[in-house]
């Protein structure tokens, strides 16, 4: 399927100085470029009038679908500045894909994969001078919502998807601390049958509750088990986790209840290049409490688009706590945040063809 994008610049772009005085210190999701692409959805047209115009809030009735049967997905991807003065997207033809299959379960209309690529790239071009330098990136926000206005308990007939950027600086100021987290023995996350595949929002609003109990507990991040036994870890309220033992293997949990993370299918991706043994199987929390204990496991990690990789310290819950790697960064966990890192600025070779030139 094929749409020309009509091109609508902002009548007022923010001034050059503004721009670069919010690039100094962006932080993650606060600061906004001046664009939004928008397509719309209905059954009698299918996907038509797509367009980039001033970002602006959105007119929604109160009766509209998205406000009352949560039909809402996202994804999350960046533009890095390349060592060339280009721009490059990473592997975003695997958040097109994820973003279909989501919008499939969600019961949603499914957007062709090159139109959701397309959408983001003319955000890229329209606002490349909101690219930060360094190791800053354009975090790229596409989403849907059913936009049909009434009350009833059926897919809407009706989307609007949309894609708006924000300027990030580097998640860790100082390099990757590790974090501390907490397992919950109250909530779960996901079941089978479920949409713990899905990236939407309820199933971010559905693991609130649990960070907020991490935090009250001292921790940085909630890891939650399974939804039968209580027992498999299974991952953080936003970030796939991943073990790495004494034998030089890693482990991570297997797909099914969890999201597919684009960031943990190229750790595996670049592990096994390296002739790493890399397991998907269930581990579960008293497997990581003994293999911790006994030395067997060396490191565990997070991982996910914002932070790249996120080494774990210790872990936290009602039956005491353990550290791993005496509660420090360890070297798997860095030396596949940095591979990764940069192949997405262009700094090392791209075995995979992962990295998508923009400009």
């Amino acid at each position: 399927m094929t749409l020309r994008f009509e091109i609508q610049p902002a009548a007022k772009p923010t001034p050059d100085q503004d721009r670069a005085a919010r690039l100094v210190d962006p932080g993650f999701g606060r600061v906004f470029t001046d664009h939004m692409a928008i397509i719309r959805y209905d059954k009698a047209n299918g996907w038509h009038g797509a367009h980039v115009e001033a970002r602006a809030n959105f007119s929604l009735d109160p009766a509209t679908a998205v406000l009352h049967y949560a039909q809402e997905i996202f994804e999350g991807l960046k533009a890095y500045r390349s060592e060339d003065g280009g721009v490059n997207l990473f592997r975003p033809d695997a958040n097109a894909r994820r973003f279909r299959d989501s919008a499939e379960r969600m019961a949603m209309a499914p957007l062709p994969e090159a139109l959701f690529i397309k959408a983001v790239e003319q955000i890229i071009r329209i606002d490349r001078a909101w690219i930060p330098g360094g190791e800053g990136s354009l975090y790229l926000r596409p989403f849907m919502i059913a936009n049909e206005v009434f009350l009833g308990v059926k897919p809407s007939a009706e989307y609007l998807f949309a894609v708006i950027a924000s300027p990030v600086g580097s998640y860790f100021k100082g390099g990757p601390a590790p974090v501390s987290i907490w397992v919950s023995q109250t909530y779960t996350r996901a079941a089978i049958g479920g949409t713990g595949a899905v990236k939407c929002g309820g199933n971010y609003a559905a693991s609130l509750r649990a960070q907020a109990e991490a935090i009250d507990h001292g921790c940085d991040q909630v890891v939650f088990l399974d939804a039968i036994e209580r027992r498999y870890v299974e991952e953080l309220g936003g970030m796939n986790v991943f073990f790495v033992f004494d034998d030089g293997s890693l482990l991570t949990p297997p797909l099914g209840t969890i999201l597919p993370g684009i960031t943990r299918d190229s750790i595996i991706a670049l592990s096994r290049d390296a002739g790493t043994r890399v397991r998907e199987e269930p581990y579960t929390i008293d497997q990581w409490r003994s293999d911790a204990a006994s030395g067997k496991l060396k490191e565990a990690f997070a991982c996910g688009t914002a932070a790249v990789i996120s080494p774990i310290g210790k872990v936290c819950s009602t039956n005491g706590d353990f550290v791993i790697n005496g509660g420090v960064a360890g070297p798997v966990a860095m030396s596949l945040r940095k591979k990764l890192v940069d192949i997405q600025y262009g700094r090392a070779p791209d075995p995979h063809n992962w990295v998508r030139k923009v400009l």
